[in-house]
């Protein structure tokens, strides 16, 4: 897996298609995308006329997408992956992921809610079901790897132990504010990548894209703050995920070097936490602001 990926999170279909295609230029070769984000079909014709007019082969890109809530019943797994597979216009996946633990009621409704608002999830099902269901997908050749997405180590563990095959990925919020440090320890440990997102976080303000010790290294190093907290996470052995919206900003997003030692540990000294994403507490994304 190309260890700087392009994240098609990406709300507007046209923009989908302009930025997947400028990612594809500026060098990007791994995606990431989502039935969640409805812009598979989007994504995949991006990536189609990019490998049609600039001669790449499919085997030189590397496709992620993941399953959804509301597919975690294991007989709905298999119908959501062949779904996702057509939508991108693929016949095979290099990996895909469980969107987050939780399971949601089964349906077309991608937050099913009840007359209160709140999310009904599905207690009829485990995160190991789901997870054995995945397991065939990769039995069949279709897909080459399976992982998690927006779990905790606690999370984690039952399945690692459990599972036939393991995890070979698992992503996760990750910045200096949140560098999730155990996680990454027992990913490196057990052949798992760390594939951090929102590795600036989300680029909210204030938040580590103008914390005072990352421009002031961006500064000494004639760098971009963006440009600092990417080799960051590449530096400590986690591959990332941005979505740079313009072909400005994914050249800018790829052209990274090794920061000086005394810079990474700087950063690495960062005190503040914060995560934006309370996604591995509810099922449900959403970004929350700077808090105290």
């Amino acid at each position: 897996m190309p260890v700087l990926g392009f994240g098609t999170l990406i709300p507007d279909a046209a923009a989908t298609i302009s930025s997947t295609r400028d990612a594809l230029e500026a060098g990007f070769r791994h995606f990431d995308c989502a039935e969640r984000y409805r812009n598979e079909r989007e994504v995949g014709e991006a990536l189609q006329a990019g490998l049609d007019a600039d001669d790449i082969a499919r085997e030189d890109i590397f496709v992620t997408t993941k399953l959804w809530n509301t597919n975690h019943r294991p007989e709905r797994v298999g119908p959501a992956f062949e779904a996702s597979m057509e939508r991108l216009g693929l016949n095979y996946l290099d990996l895909y992921l469980s969107h987050t633990p939780f399971a949601f009621q089964p349906g077309d409704e991608q937050d099913p809610r009840d007359q209160n608002g709140n999310i009904i999830y599905d207690r009829g099902v485990t995160l190991l079901e789901t997870w054995g269901a995945m397991e065939s997908l990769v039995d069949r050749g279709k897909c080459r790897a399976i992982g998690l997405s927006d779990i905790s180590l606690e999370g984690l563990m039952p399945i690692y132990e459990s599972a036939r095959i393991k995890p070979a990925v698992v992503q996760i919020e990750a910045h200096p504010y949140l560098p999730e440090t155990e996680l990454l320890e027992f990913c490196k440990q057990n052949g798992i990548v760390f594939l951090a997102f929102a590795p600036l976080g989300h680029g909210i303000r204030s938040g580590p894209l103008e914390d005072p010790v990352i421009t002031a290294i961006a500064a000494r190093v004639g760098k971009t703050p963006a440009q600092v907290l990417l080799a960051w996470a590449v530096q400590r052995g986690t591959a990332l995920l941005t979505t740079p919206r313009t072909a400005a900003r994914a050249q800018e997003n790829f052209d990274i070097s090794a920061l000086p030692e005394d810079a990474f540990d700087e950063i690495n000294r960062i005190q503040t936490r914060q995560r934006f994403n309370e996604v591995v507490k509810t099922g449900s994304p959403g970004f929350i602001p700077q808090g105290k």
